[in-house]
Parts: C-alpha cells; sequence; structure tokens
C-alpha cells in the first residue's frame, strides 16, 4: 500500500474562494502523481493525498472525507466498489468522478448507479477536467456528450434493470421525486430510457407540447436543468424502471 499524503502543503485560505479538498485514486504512479502536481496548482485546490490502491483509497477516504475523489478503476471493478463502500459506511457527501479510459464505456451506466456525480475521459483537456471538478463539486452532474449519449444509449438498449443500492444517499443531491405525478413520473422512465419528445408524445397519446410542459415541469421539482441531467438523476434515484 502506497499513500502520498500532499497535506503539508499550506491550505488555501477559505475567504475568497471554497477550497475544493480531493483524493486522487489510481495505480498509474505517473498518472496520479502529474494529476496530483497539475491540480496543486490551482488556488481552490486542495489535494489531501493520493491512493494506488483500493484499500488505501478507502483509509484516506475515511480519514479525511474529501469533497472530491478522482477514481482511476472501473467502476464494475472491486476496487471500486470499496472506495463507494467506504464513503456509504463514513456518511460522507464525498463526491465521485471517474476518470475513464477508452475501453471504459460498458462501464459507464455502472458508474452512474454506483453514485459517480462525474465521468471524465482520462484524455480530456486539462481545462476540461478542472471544470467538471469544479461543477460536480458544486452540485451538478458532469458527462460530456459522448458520455452522455452512450449512457442513454445503453440504457435504451438494455432496458433499466438494475438497483442503485441505495446511492443516492451519498450523491448530496436531494431526492425530490415525491413530489412528480404519475404522468410525470412515466415521462421520467421514457426520458432514462432514450425516448425523444417526439415519441414519448405518440407513446402516452399526447401531444408534443403537453411532453414539453410536463418536462418544465419535472425540471423545476427536481431541480435540474435539462433532460440529460434529468436521466442521470433518474438513475441515481432508482426512477428510471418502468
Amino acid at each position: 500500500m502506497a499513500v502520498s499524503d500532499l497535506s503539508a502543503r499550506e491550505q488555501v485560505s477559505n475567504s475568497a474562494t471554497q477550497t475544493i479538498r480531493l483524493i486522487i485514486a489510481d495505480d498509474s504512479s505517473v498518472y496520479r502523481d502529474g494529476l496530483a502536481n497539475l491540480l496543486s496548482m490551482q488556488r481552490d485546490f486542495h489535494v489531501l493525498g493520493t491512493a494506488d490502491t483500493p484499500s488505501s483509497a478507502a483509509e484516506v477516504i475515511r480519514e479525511s472525507k474529501p469533497d472530491i475523489v478522482l477514481l482511476g478503476w472501473p467502476a464494475s471493478s472491486q476496487g471500486s466498489q470499496r472506495v463507494f463502500g467506504a464513503i456509504q459506511d463514513g456518511k460522507s457527501t464525498t463526491r465521485v468522478i471517474m476518470l475513464s479510459d477508452d475501453q471504459a464505456k460498458e462501464d459507464f451506466v455502472e458508474a452512474v448507479r454506483q453514485g459517480c456525480c462525474g465521468i471524465v475521459p482520462k484524455r480530456t483537456s486539462t481545462e476540461l477536467l478542472l471544470k467538471s471538478i469544479r461543477k460536480v463539486h458544486a452540485g451538478e452532474f458532469w458527462l460530456d456528450r459522448v458520455t452522455t449519449a452512450e449512457v442513454i444509449r445503453k440504457l435504451a438498449k438494455k432496458g433499466s434493470g438494475g438497483n442503485n443500492g441505495g446511492n443516492s444517499s451519498r450523491l448530496g443531491v436531494r431526492d425530490q421525486s415525491g413530489a412528480l405525478s404519475q404522468r410525470e413520473r412515466e415521462i421520467v422512465i421514457l426520458v432514462a430510457q432514450g425516448f425523444k419528445n417526439k415519441e414519448m408524445a405518440e407513446r402516452m397519446f399526447i401531444s408534443e407540447q403537453t411532453v414539453k410542459n410536463h418536462l418544465h415541469n419535472i425540471f423545476d421539482k427536481l431541480g435540474v436543468s435539462d433532460r440529460l441531467e434529468l436521466a442521470l438523476y433518474a438513475i441515481h434515484h432508482n426512477l428510471h424502471e418502468g
């Protein structure tokens, strides 16, 4: 087990901007340490440490309760599940961003179900990585267009089976689904399964404008900004099963 503790660096003052406390978990020392050095240069970031094994990552998470964990292991791996378990057991508000490689597409839906609030390709630009961290810390979901399309495509292809195992409790996103009407719940299910407005209108025997009106009300009630974020919300809170 190897844990690189970078906490000797003075934490940036919180008076001007909120400091984002991070942990980086990945088995590549070159990638892990390079990313730690890059993020440490940001005035609003504080890298608490890095971990090269699931056990060391779980230990650091339990001890420091970071705001963000950058997770380099596939969501379906035992390593990632151990990390999510540590967050859940500690009743932490820690949010997870999955750092994905080109072979991780099959894991995207599983990542969302496990509780990831963001999925960022390891080859992404520095600018987008920094932006994703700040957005997720602010309570938003982060997926690029390609990743989002892949998640929706797989949901539409495989259906919406699976259970999030209560992962919504550790997302820092409050479940407001109790405010939805039955018709609104039906629309949420169809959005999560990849249906477009016109297709939903035809299936539900209503006009496309009525679908848009329902979506507007759903966005307001759940606090999401668009249909893609709604699909992720539905998976997180297990609203996607029809």
